[in-house]
């Protein structure tokens, strides 16, 4: 064959797949915009890694070492998850709203080397840091805490050159505590390089592609698990972050529309409070470019996800999984199938149901939820106890009471902590708070078992009345009429009583522990 080959369009370069590479391949990209709208490029935030990657060996930290941070949303909780995922460290990242003692606690437990606050929580961070005796050249601070030193510090002088020894570590998170002292979820190091790491697969579960015009947004803190990972992984696969600190819901509204964001972790509790916005409020921002808006971490009651979907479309998707790992997703046209549902297990995941004897129940069948990862495995640090005692093979759980229908979809009852047990009868607490949270009074709600002569518990509800509504036997006995068209009588709340804020953390989990105790002080009820 003889003649000119006709000459193929040339194909644009996909940037590589790694955050690492993709610094050093395009290092004038935008990678991160931060809460205060400063954009950040891949080369000027992998320099600023590398150099606290130096700084932290140079304070003595090692590979298996582990550092802690107090932190919101920002440059230095991003630089502090990198450094580790290069260095070989275990980053435990504390949640900001615990006092001193409970972060005493997880610093002390996780035998962090060094310790990095914000300013915003010198408070507590210096009651932790005293208490745990950690001395004074491993206490680091953004901004000014006493006995702290300056966080520059630990960069000043530090080449931002690749450190020596790369290896991959991990984020070290400690779960919420409701029923006891926080444990660390501790997984071996695998000694792999940090480009080994599965570092934006997680995200393919959800049907989000590297790159692709994707711009992933962080509404939520980044010390909770899933929150860190989605970003973790967003960035990894390309995606640019921005970042908000302290959520809002027009603010939320606002970031999509002005960046054409994408994706976002959520939770349930930030759906209610957008729908709580005026109409004209809600229609003066485009949110069309959003493509994945996946919530977890707390129930999600059914008229709430209709509205979300009915706003947003098919984009309002759902997922359950535990810090631990392992889970399940949903589909918004999964969902609309099978109401409820919080979906089938994810590829690397296996879902079970089994009975108090440790026997696998069929289909139909409520019992505790069991989860397994083809991934790897965990331990609970320090408690071998607990890590057994959560196990069946090579099955977990976290508590969690469902059951799995015909077509292996998940559907949760409650946590068995908070299940109330009324007359030898099982009732389930977020069927009561989702029927409580149709009445346009009700901002958030809770729903609980307290002490009965007769029947062993009652049903409680605690109530945080919405805006223009006021708390009081009126509207407490409106919010029970209500719950008679659509509780039968057992389920119901023989009372109501009101209170200014709800204790959930930002992520949504609520703090039903603080709600209960109060009612229980002198009865042998298990909190």
């Amino acid at each position: 064959m003889t003649g000119t080959q006709p000459t193929r369009p040339a194909q644009p370069t996909r940037p590589p797949n790694g955050f690492w590479a993709q610094a050093e391949a395009d290092p004038d990209r935008v990678v991160l915009t931060a809460p205060d709208g400063e954009q950040w490029t891949a080369g000027r935030l992998h320099g600023r890694v590398n150099r606290l990657v130096h700084g932290l060996r140079a304070a003595g930290l090692d590979r298996g070492d582990v550092f802690a941070v107090v932190l919101p949303n920002g440059v230095e909780f991003l630089t502090a998850y990198l450094a580790a995922s290069q260095a070989g460290f275990y980053l435990v990242p504390v949640n900001h709203h615990l006092v001193g003692p409970e972060i005493a606690w997880i610093v002390a437990d996780s035998g962090a080397k060094v310790l990095i606050a914000h300013e915003r929580f010198a408070d507590a961070a210096g009651a932790a840091a005293d208490e745990a005796a950690l001395p004074a050249d491993r206490r680091y601070a953004v901004g000014e805490v006493p006995g702290f030193r300056p966080y520059e510090e630990l960069l000043d002088g530090q080449p931002e050159s690749a450190p020596a020894d790369r290896t991959l570590g991990w984020v070290m998170n400690y779960t919420s505590g409701t029923t006891g002292r926080p444990r660390g979820i501790r997984r071996p190091l695998q000694g792999k390089a940090p480009e080994e790491a599965h570092l934006g697969g997680f995200l393919g579960i959800f049907g989000i592609r590297p790159f692709d015009g994707n711009v992933h947004l962080v509404c939520s803190p980044l010390y909770h698990t899933a929150v860190l990972q989605f970003a973790g992984a967003a960035l990894h696969i390309g995606h640019p972050l921005v970042l908000m600190d302290r959520w809002a819901p027009e603010d939320m509204l606002r970031l999509i529309d002005a960046h054409r964001c994408t994706h976002t972790h959520m939770v349930p509790t930030q759906f209610h409070r957008l729908l709580a916005l005026p109409e004209q409020v809600r229609a003066g921002y485009d949110v069309s470019s959003m493509r994945h808006a996946i919530h977890g971490a707390a129930p999600c009651p059914d008229h709430v996800k209709r509205a979300m979907i009915e706003w947003w479309g098919s984009c309002v998707e759902e997922y359950y999984a535990a810090s631990e790992g392992g889970g399940a997703f949903a589909t918004a046209e999964d969902w609309l199938k099978k109401p409820g549902t919080v979906g089938r297990a994810w590829p690397i995941s296996e879902l079970a149901v089994f009975d108090d004897d440790g026997e696998r129940l069929p289909a139909g069948s409520v019992g505790t939820v069991y989860m397994k990862m083809s991934t790897g495995g965990f331990s609970y640090h320090k408690d071998e106890g607990k890590t057994r005692k959560n196990r069946i093979g090579e099955f977990f759980t976290v508590g969690d009471l469902g059951y799995l229908d015909e077509d292996g979809y998940l559907f949760l009852r409650d946590r068995k902590i908070d299940m109330i047990i009324s007359g030898g009868v099982n009732i389930y607490p977020a069927e009561i708070e989702s029927a409580l949270l149709t009445h346009p009074a009700v901002a958030d709600a809770a729903a609980f078992g307290i002490p009965h002569a007769d029947r062993g518990e009652e049903v409680k509800a605690v109530i945080e009345a919405a805006e223009g509504f006021t708390p009081g036997p009126a509207l407490a006995a409106e919010i029970l009429t209500h719950c008679e068209r659509r509780l039968a009588g057992y389920k119901r709340p023989r009372t109501v009583d009101f209170i200014t804020t709800m204790p959930r953390d930002p992520n949504g989990k609520l703090y039903k522990r603080r709600l209960r105790e109060p009612y229980w002080e002198g009865h042998d009820r298990p909190l």
